[in-house]
């Protein structure tokens, strides 16, 4: 059954109509109107705007979530910190080298433009 406002055909009409007397989602719309939709008994929200999931709660449901999230290895904690190791050890490496050169220059035995 569609709802009429004089000749002008509002829509289907629901069970959660305007004069709905249960709780309502009331979430801030992308219109910038509040959601008119009913909201579920545990968290007070509707299905788009907090739905029934309240995510992952134990340490196995946390660790699986983190690992389905991965989409490459690259910016795992692990390899992060691989690669800050091997940046350390590339700057003392660097840094040794420059010494060893400075006094290489400084003894006479290589030249200077080198």
């Amino acid at each position: 059954m569609k709802l009429t406002k004089g000749n002008v055909t509002i829509g289907i009409q629901t069970r959660f109509g305007p004069n709905w007397p249960g709780k309502r989602c009331l979430a801030k719309t992308r219109r910038g109107t509040e959601c008119q939709r009913a909201a579920y008994k545990n968290n007070g929200r509707c299905r788009l705007h907090g739905g029934l999931s309240t995510g992952a709660r134990t340490p196995e449901g946390l660790q699986r979530i983190s690992e389905a999230n991965i989409k490459h290895g690259r910016q795992t904690k692990d390899k992060l910190e691989a690669q800050r190791h091997a940046a350390e050890v590339g700057r003392r490496v660097m840094g040794e080298l420059k010494r060893l050169e400075r006094q290489l220059v400084d003894a006479g035995l290589m030249p200077e433009d080198a």
